[in-house]
């Protein structure tokens, strides 16, 4: 494990390391052995942090666009060029295969590279008024942002929220899970290597709930952008709600996926398999509830319960492995406990269902078919390999299912009917809707849920723009 980074907190360019904090084991979720020991800030350290937030603030949003775009440029070019010893570092602490670890570096880079293009698109406009008068509308940095990120994407997900902040104008401070620190650490260097000044981008770590309180109660911060589930969601927007701090709020999802007998049913099985596989299920808006037409579901349960089981399961370093562990002790403990919820009330189980040996975070990808409604694990985001089947008679019926929950971040269809196709788009509650793929995300599109799957976005021009505020001025 010698090739793991030292782990320090970033604070107006300083690493700080632990000397007398306390301290975070992050642990390899193959062997359950400790990589590092990562320093946790304490209040003079978010204090720190704030104040120097508050002073990089003044200074980035007043740079020119062509400078922000330069940084982030620069970033991309970097990300890219370190992308193998950074998705290393990704699957050391995190678990995931390393192609797809390089993936999201690419992702990070490609988001890098929109955002530097889309800070000198945020064109206001000029108001029709009679001679004499002038009206503008103009869009503004929002101010420090407080930006906390989740373990399943190490990443992309710091890569979202810096490069937001970034294009926009604000400065940041990033708290990152505390299970994948070096990943996080890796992102912003590039934006330091790139130019970034050190006062506009701080990354801190800490006590979940200590951090949050400590920045969300200072009048620096101005906005809230926060990715995980939907509990910790509500909690931290009630926070951000007695400084009136903006929020974006990427949450919990519970992918409903819509199988029709007129599908192209051998590439809907390829698809979904894969997609529940990635990342071990550990992804907000993996294929989750397979809502199947009666005429195909057997073919469609028995096709995937064959797929996953033949999916090779093991360390994300060996080039054959095609599923990683998960990521942490708790993941394994939480999908035993839904299969057996599940099968109590008379599931039944077409594949997995337990653990990989006894040493790391292992679990075998899951099918579980004709689970009842009550099931804890169709009312719970499960985030893990578990893929649950259930015949349906009809669109009618299918499209309440999927739209049954109050969960709404991404949804799936597969059919042949355009017809169709179009009221399901229509008629899916969910922010994102894939018709015949799972691909979803990019960096030019709106990455977002609706309901309690959350609120604003993420990517795209939207995902800048939510980094802003808009300020009408008007002349006479």
């Amino acid at each position: 494990m010698t090739d793991y980074p030292t782990l320090h907190m970033m604070i107006e360019g300083e690493r700080v390391t632990a000397g007398s904090r306390r301290t975070f084991d992050v642990v390899n979720p193959v062997s359950g052995d400790t990589l590092a020991e990562l320093p946790l800030a304490d209040g003079a350290d978010l204090d720190r942090a704030l104040d120097a937030a508050q002073r990089g603030f003044g200074r980035w949003r007043y740079t020119p666009a062509a400078e922000r775009a330069r940084v982030l440029h620069g970033a991309a070019a970097l990300i890219r060029e370190r992308a193998e010893a950074l998705a290393r570092t990704a699957t050391m602490e995190q678990g995931k295969p390393l192609a797809e670890a390089k993936l999201e570096c690419m992702a990070v880079a490609a988001w890098f590279d929109f955002a530097a293009g889309e800070c000198q698109r945020l064109y206001g406009r000029e108001l029709v008024r009679p001679v004499g008068q002038r009206s503008v509308v103009r869009w503004e940095p929002v101010g420090p942002v407080a930006a906390f990120a989740p373990w399943n994407f190490p990443l992309a997900n710091p890569g979202r929220k810096l490069g937001a902040a970034v294009a926009a104008g604000c400065s940041i401070i990033l708290k990152s899970a505390e299970e994948t620190p070096a990943s996080a650490l890796g992102v912003l260097q590039a934006l330091y290597d790139a130019g970034l000044p050190s006062d506009v981008a701080q990354a801190v770590f800490g006590v979940p709930d200590e951090v949050s309180r400590h920045l969300l109660s200072s009048s620096v911060i101005r906005k809230l952008s926060f990715t995980g589930s939907t509990m910790v969601g509500k909690h931290l927007a009630k926070l951000a709600a007695d400084n009136m701090i903006r929020t974006t709020m990427e949450l919990g999802g519970h992918g409903p996926v819509l199988v029709f007998g007129d599908a192209d049913i051998d590439k809907a099985l390829a698809t979904a398999a894969s997609g529940k596989t990635r990342n071990a299920g550990q992804v907000c808006v993996s294929p989750t509830r397979f809502i199947v037409e009666e005429n195909v579901f057997e073919r469609f349960r028995d096709g995937m319960a064959e797929r996953l089981a033949a999916t090779r399961v093991g360390n994300g370093l060996d080039k054959d492995t095609q599923m990683g562990p998960m990521a942490n002790a708790r993941r394994p403990d939480a999908i035993g406990k839904f299969v057996a919820d599940a099968k109590d009330r008379g599931a039944r189980l077409a594949t997995g269902g337990e653990r990989i040996g006894n040493q790391g975070f292992f679990f075998k990808p899951t099918v579980l078919s004709e689970v009842p409604l009550d099931a804890e694990v169709m009312n719970e985001e499960p985030f893990g390999p578990l893929a649950l089947v259930n015949p349906y008679a009809g669109e009618d019926a299918m499209i309440a299912e999927a739209n049954r929950l109050n969960y709404g971040l991404a949804a799936f269809a597969w059919t042949s009917d355009v017809q169709r196709q179009r009221r399901i788009a229509d008629q899916l509650e969910a922010g994102m809707v894939g018709i015949n793929t799972h691909a979803i995300a990019g960096p030019d599109a709106p990455f977002q849920g609706v309901q309690w799957s959350g609120h604003g976005s993420e990517d795209g021009p939207e995902g800048v723009k939510a980094c802003m505020v808009v300020k009408a001025v008007h002349e006479a």
